[in-house]
């Protein structure tokens, strides 16, 4: 006899297979065909700037502009050495009182003026020392003789302007220039030691006893005087009567 757990096995096997056969048949589904139903990652992102990855600091690096360093083999400019600039020289002693000049200064001084109230050139030749230390003078030519070369350069054909000019000349003050050379010597004006831009009223007006005001203005284009002087060593000698620089 079959038991009733027996019975109730094969009832419930057969209508399994009753349902089996009579459900549709699901489609087989291929790999590919899966969905990912891999839930979302969570959202991690905050305030904080999240650490570049090594890549993407390669890619900033790279867009920030290099400076090269200097080419060994390109010599950079050295700055220019400064040259050092020495100061100006002092301006010469303007000295009024003659006796403060050694005395053949003061000799030779005199001897011209003598030489020059006569109102005769000629008296000059004697103080010109003849030789190889004879006084210089504009010469046109080498061999010209130094009476005719100031009778040349004056406004007159007897010499009696150049006279003029030199008693103008030694009522100025004087200045002594080149001192302990061999070019030392006691010159007359002193304008021939001083910036014509330094000048005082006052000497202004003992400059122009001597020049024009045009000839003053002309001077000043070019800085300084450049009219007559007369040029006497310490020892007594004429040196020189030059014009111009």
């Amino acid at each position: 006899m079959i038991s009733s757990r027996v019975r109730l096995f094969r009832l419930t096997s057969a209508l399994t297979l009753m349902l089996a056969s009579t459900a549709p048949a699901l489609p087989a589904l291929a790999l590919s065909d899966i969905k990912d139903i891999t839930p979302p990652a969570a959202d991690t992102s905050s305030d904080e700037a999240e650490p570049l990855a090594s890549d993407d600091e390669d890619v900033i690096e790279d867009s920030i502009p290099v400076i090269p360093d200097p080419d060994p083999l390109i010599k950079r400019d050295e700055p220019e050495a400064v040259e050092s600039v020495e100061p100006p020289e002092p301006a010469a002693e303007v000295i009024y009182d003659i006796e403060k000049a050694p005395e053949p200064v003061r000799r030779m001084r005199q001897l011209i003026i003598d030489a020059a109230t006569t109102g005769d050139i000629a008296k000059l030749r004697p103080l010109m020392n003849p030789g190889p230390d004879q006084t210089v003078v504009p010469l046109q030519t080498p061999d010209q003789d130094p009476i005719e070369a100031l009778k040349a350069i004056s406004g007159d054909s007897d010499g009696i302007e150049v006279l003029a000019i030199l008693l103008d000349i030694f009522s100025t003050g004087f200045v002594q220039l080149d001192k302990g050379t061999a070019d030392e010597a006691y010159v007359w004006p002193y304008f021939a030691g001083k910036s014509l831009a330094l000048l005082t009223p006052q000497e202004k007006v003992e400059l122009l006893r001597i020049v024009t005001a045009g000839d003053v203005a002309e001077m000043q284009e070019y800085g300084n005087y450049n009219f007559f002087r007369v040029g006497i060593t310490p020892d007594g000698r004429w040196k020189f009567l030059s014009v111009g620089d």
